[in-house]
């Protein structure tokens, strides 16, 4: 594999994916960092609805890497490492990776962002002995068994309903007083006669010795203690972004500042997904801002050669 490329991609989740689908369609030579395993979090989600030509609705284990396959038969190159530092400006941006130096005209940066955890009591000693952000992963072993989801937006409202598929019964815990997110989940969540919301509640510990048992909720000065086979936790996602720290602006979130063209402050250097301050938090517009973000990128190239 050359060491030189027009576009590189970090990320392979569905922004860095269509990205590289829209700019290898351009003549570009790409190629797309995907860290160790390609898809981000879309891999865990069972169904990704409101997505066009899924009228159904599709899995995100199948969305990924068909978009994968289109790329790479537009031309697309993929290595399985990571963006570590971003270092020089156009024409030679330097990427250093787990795999070397990459050189590059220009950058999308479409490093997706990590599951916010709690940070409570029993939550990193538990993880994967009952800790869970994949529903569809496990939620088929927790057959009749009740469990807990953490959060009140659409990843914490779908991952309930997968849950209430398998599960007796799925405690949805919010800290707020009503769900947030797609009123279409809001309606289906609210009419599952297996699925219970405990509005106003936070988790204060995660309980079990060697697996989960159970949770304790505060809500207000009262402490309440509910048993529970397992925890899924969606309480909001931390952006990929320590990486460019000192080199791009990041907004109060960590996340990237771009303009309508997904253009960041340095030339040459774009990003897309929910990397980027004022992600509109859907698949599909993560899908748009990559193709959007390519389509900035091969202009800039244009004008620059």
């Amino acid at each position: 594999m050359s060491n030189e490329f027009d576009v590189v991609v970090a990320g392979g989740g569905i922004a860095g994916l269509a990205a590289a689908l829209s700019a290898a369609r351009f003549g570009r030579k790409t190629l797309v960092l995907t860290g160790d395993v390609l898809g981000g979090n879309l891999l865990s989600i069972e169904r990704i609805e409101g997505y066009p030509g899924f009228p159904e609705g599709v899995p995100g284990y199948d969305l990924c890497p068909m978009a994968q396959a289109q790329a790479a038969e537009a031309g697309a190159e993929f290595a399985s490492t990571s963006v570590q530092r971003l270092e020089g400006q156009s024409p030679a941006f330097r990427l250093a990776t787990g795999e070397g130096e990459i050189t590059a005209r220009s950058v999308i940066v479409a490093t997706g962002s990590s599951i916010k955890t709690l940070g409570v009591p029993g939550e990193e000693r538990l993880k994967g002995k009952g800790v869970s952000h994949c529903a569809s992963c496990d939620g088929p072993m927790l057959h009749d068994a009740v469990v807990a989801v953490v959060g009140g937006g659409d990843s914490a409202m779908q991952e309930s309903l997968t849950l209430a598929q398998h599960a007796s019964r799925v405690l949805l815990i919010h800290r707020g007083e009503a769900l947030r997110g797609q009123a279409a989940f809001r309606q289906r969540v609210e009419q599952d006669p297996k699925i219970e919301v405990r509005y106003r509640s936070v988790v204060a510990e995660i309980v079990g010795d060697n697996v989960v048992s159970g949770v304790r909720l505060r809500s207000g000065s009262a402490m309440e203690s509910v048993e529970a086979a397992a925890v899924f936790i969606y309480v909001g996602l931390a952006p990929n972004t320590g990486f460019l720290e000192g080199r791009l602006h990041l907004d109060g979130t960590g996340r990237i500042a771009t303009d309508a063209q997904m253009m960041t402050g340095q030339a040459g250097v774009f990003a897309a997904g929910s990397v980027r301050s004022g992600w509109a938090g859907r698949a599909v517009a993560s899908a748009g801002e990559g193709a959007a973000a390519a389509i900035a990128a091969d202009r800039y190239l244009s004008i620059h050669e």
